[in-house]
């Protein structure tokens, strides 16, 4: 008989652990994972797994599991990787169509999570506050804010699954007269809910991903769309069905498909990105051809759609069955490129002195970069400079016990690192209990090269957040790599509880001196 959802529960060590519609009552923990998104979900089902003798609990701010797919609710939000390498390895995309939308994802994530029991761990409305490493307990000292009540978890470990932007805030840059706007302004990370756009006019700026997919979802809700940039960006075309792979679910053994599909998809990425770093003016002339196919007029394709950097200096965005591309043929939508010079009651004049009339403007214009969740972060009540650390095998914070960092690759899936992410970090779990609950981290002062940014974009929104991030280094495993099969080859090859991580005492002294 199942028990009530009030009922309280013991967890394999008999701790006290509450249904996840229930607050979080533990004191203390093994694991505490932050964030019930695609990272989050992905180390539970590891830590039940290849852990089973740990406890754990995942404390997610917010009221349902999604992260980034149940924040974004603006029309026609969907991935812009495909879905066999954005899926769960252990449970395997097999739907039809390999590009879908955001409550598709939602959906998945949460039938996954409930499928291997993971949603029992989760506690909802439970934001992490600060988090200080306790050197002669050897534990974290984690404060949560549970609905406005302020509650303490002590953990051997956390993991951080949090992603890598803020959640409350977003980026909008100063717009001048804005105030003067008659108009709506509206972010797309705050849409509001079953807002009418029919027979709109609306701005969008911006030139990303989020611009790229608001325009035509907009367009084909009935409203007259204008896309603002202030410079091109690399755009591809892509059917949203992959053919290869629905042909291989259907001839070959489910679990051979799932894996040789996921690889395809894996080699076609890492081929198309080395070319791309290799012979970029190559690479350059096949993306604008394929825009040159899609729209018709030359002069809207030089103009609006050849950026003046090589393809990858930022990320490329992806349009389903070029959806964008129709929407301004059908002359449904358009791109006008330019900078604002200042709102006024009617609309937006740039620099030129052009007046784009609207009577919506919707600011695409970035996220506001965030790890940790915004949690404080000290070590025996010392702050941590985040930009003095530098960051291991992409998950390790040099100096910082017991704690890991699920970030994705910025080339490829977001789920292919931080898979191999969630099953380094069990590795590293299971030598500490051999070493008799042995602190492990990799020192501040190790020799890892000349440092430099951790992400390795030339993008506004990483620039902006120089002052927060994590350094790399130049070798070895200090490097933040963009390639999934050297990773996949260190983690069996190189097993990073042998590398450059230490192994020490749970003794004051012997962390203190990390």
């Amino acid at each position: 008989m199942a028990a009530p959802r009030d009922e309280i529960l013991p967890d394999i060590e008999g701790n006290v652990l509450m249904h996840s519609d229930r607050p979080l009552k533990e004191r203390e923990v093994d694991v505490l994972v932050v964030g019930a998104g695609i990272s989050g979900i992905d180390v539970a089902y590891h830590l039940k797994k290849r852990c089973p003798d740990r406890s754990f609990v995942i404390a997610e701010a917010r009221e349902r599991i999604g992260g980034t797919w149940d924040l974004f609710r603006y029309p026609g939000i969907r991935s812009d990787s495909d879905m066999h390498t954005l899926g769960l390895p252990f449970r395997p995309w097999r739907g039809e169509n390999a590009i879908v939308d955001g409550p598709t994802i939602r959906d998945y994530l949460e039938e996954t999570a409930r499928e291997f029991g993971i949603d029992e761990h989760i506690r909802f409305e439970h934001r992490v506050v600060s988090a200080d490493w306790d050197s002669a307990e050897c534990r974290w000292n984690v404060v949560l804010d549970a609905a406005g009540e302020q509650r303490t978890v002590r953990a051997r470990h956390v993991y951080w699954a949090s992603g890598y932007y803020s959640y409350s805030e977003a980026y909008t840059p100063q717009l001048a007269g804005v105030e003067d706007f008659a108009g709506e302004v509206i972010h797309p990370q705050f849409w509001p809910e079953d807002y009418p756009v029919e027979g709109k006019t609306i701005v969008v700026i911006g030139s990303g991903a989020t611009a790229i997919t608001l325009v035509p979802a907009l367009a084909q809700r009935g409203a007259r769309v204008g896309m603002l940039q202030r410079s091109p960006t690399y755009i591809v075309t892509r059917d949203p069905k992959d053919k290869i792979a629905n042909l291989l679910h259907r001839f070959l053994p489910g679990r051979m498909a799932d894996h040789l599909v996921r690889w395809k998809n894996i080699a076609y990425g890492m081929a198309t990105y080395g070319l791309a770093r290799k012979r970029p003016e190559k690479v350059k002339r096949a993306i604008l051809k394929g825009v040159g196919e899609r729209i018709s007029d030359a002069r809207i394709v030089q103009r609006h759609f050849t950026p003046d950097y090589d393809p990858w200096d930022q990320r490329i965005c992806l349009v389903p069955d070029g959806d964008l591309f129709d929407a301004i043929e059908a002359g449904r939508a358009k791109v006008v490129t330019g900078k604002i010079g200042k709102f006024e009651p009617k609309g937006i004049r740039l620099r030129s002195g052009r007046l784009l009339e609207c009577d919506i403007a919707v600011t695409a214009t970035g996220l506001k970069l965030e790890l940790f969740g915004s949690a404080r972060m000290t070590v025996d009540g010392q702050p941590i400079d985040m930009t003095q650390r530098t960051i291991y095998r992409g998950m390790l914070v040099s100096g910082l016990p017991n704690m890991a960092l699920a970030f994705g690759y910025v080339n490829a899936s977001w789920t292919l690192k931080c898979d191999l992410t969630a099953r380094n970090f069990c590795r590293l779990l299971i030598e500490s209990g051999r070493q008799k609950e042995a602190t492990f981290l990799v020192p501040q002062k190790a020799p890892h090269g000349n440092r430099r940014p951790m992400i390795a974009l030339d993008a506004g929104y990483v620039k902006r957040a120089a002052d927060i991030l994590p350094m790399q280094g130049s070798r070895g495993g200090w490097q933040v790599r963009t390639n999934v099969a050297r990773d996949t080859m260190d983690y069996y090859l190189d097993p990073i509880e042998k590398s450059e991580v230490e192994f020490r005492p749970c003794a004051p002294a012997a962390i203190g001196a990390a």
